[in-house]
């Protein structure tokens, strides 16, 4: 097979299984750097030669000159023609907007999630919790992280719109960057915890409004750090 040939993702084998989803060599790089530029694992500036990353995935240039295409396209690198490309500097300026975009996108989905909030409905979201509060007990960011957006998206599919929370993971991508800066240094994942229980027991108790006005505060705790994390990291934003 090809280095470059896309791979096939299924259900499995089962009848009624969902069809492959085709996975080609560019998005399989994309995915895998943005998930490390969002982890904050290359800081903003570090050179992304084609050579390196051809050498690194086992893949021609040709998807991963598309990838970092896309990535430029979601402010994550900067191409400087005839020097390179870069990662980027997360801009301050776009952090409010995204809060706003999830604020209100996210306020309909736990809305609908406590509408249709029922026994044995919320397992996921209990689960999402549990292995937040696991993660935090051993400084471990990256799965804390990963469960955070386990439990957002469990609210969701709850709700029955899990197209929002595709839109969402869009959107909320430099939000995202600031916010694993703002997790080990400012004590934020003792506090991400209580807010989440906060919403899981209003989404339990079928509480739409309450379910709502708490996502809401949760989601706004994250602007007065970015403040305090861009003194402390000043070469990360712009």
């Amino acid at each position: 097979m090809s280095p470059d040939a896309p791979l096939e993702l299924t259900s499995g084998g089962r009848r009624g299984a969902r069809p492959a989803r085709r996975v080609t060599s560019a998005t399989q790089v994309f995915e895998t750097l943005r998930t490390e530029i969002v982890a904050c694992r290359f800081p903003p500036g570090t050179p992304l030669s084609d050579r390196g990353l051809v050498e690194r995935f086992g893949v021609s240039r040709t998807p991963v000159r598309e990838a970092l295409i896309r990535l430029a396209e979601i402010g994550l690198v900067d191409v400087r023609p005839q020097f390179g490309t870069f990662v980027s500097r997360v801009p301050v300026a776009a952090i409010p907007e995204a809060v706003l975009i999830r604020k209100a996108l996210e306020g309909v989905t736990v809305e609908k999630a406590a509408e249709n909030a029922g026994a044995g409905r919320l397992e996921a979201l209990d689960q999402a919790i549990r292995r937040q509060k696991a993660s935090a007990a051993v400084g471990d960011n990256d799965g804390f992280h990963v469960a955070d957006e386990a439990f957002h998206q469990a609210i969701a599919d709850l709700a029955g719109h899990p197209g929002i929370w595709t839109l969402l993971a869009q959107a909320k991508v430099q939000l995202d960057r600031a916010r694993r800066l703002t997790l080990p240094e400012l004590g934020r994942a003792a506090g991400v915890v209580v807010e989440h229980e906060a919403i899981r027991e209003r989404i339990a108790a079928g509480d739409p409004m309450g379910a709502r006005e708490a996502m809401e505060r949760h989601l706004g705790a994250v602007i007065p750090d970015v403040a305090e994390i861009r003194s402390r990291h000043p070469d990360y934003f712009v």
